[in-house]
């Protein structure tokens, strides 16, 4: 029996949740709601009392699972490893379907985000490439061409 009925979110959190938004927008996502969350349900939900935090859910315009961004207010945010490898363990990359790498790669870099490597293409189907987006996110991008 499985509990799962769809796969909604990755939630990430970010210092600067302004600068993350904008770079998702600019990848296609579009902004389904922000707010902030404080209070009881979330003290339970997170195991962390007094918390307060902002957050901004983003969607590709197809809908589906979403990213959602949070930026913690109270407590201070604990820094991460923004030059995180792949073989770094916890959650690496976030991956999207585009229409046009070399686009998206080229808009990317005008906006001061690099490649991690390079750009990588598995056998006729699919062209790929590993972006370092602010805070160190990994976005994944991959285009279909077979």
């Amino acid at each position: 029996m499985t509990h799962i009925r769809r796969f909604d979110h990755v939630g990430i959190t970010v210092a600067d949740i302004d600068r993350t938004t904008a770079f998702f927008v600019g990848l296609g996502l579009e902004v389904e709601g922000r707010m902030l969350m404080e209070g009881e349900f979330v003290d339970t939900v997170i195991g962390i009392p007094h918390s307060r935090s902002e957050i901004v859910m983003l969607r590709a315009p197809d809908g589906g699972a979403g990213v959602e961004l949070s930026s913690f207010i109270r407590p201070d945010h604990q820094p991460g490893s923004p030059d995180a490898m792949s073989t770094e363990l916890g959650l690496r990359n976030v991956s999207f379907e585009v229409d046009d790498l070399q686009a998206a790669v080229d808009q990317l870099a005008a906006d001061g985000y690099g490649l991690v490597g390079g750009i990588g293409q598995y056998e006729h189907m699919w062209r790929m490439a590993y972006v370092r987006g602010p805070e160190g996110i990994i976005v994944a991008l991959a285009e279909r061409i077979g």
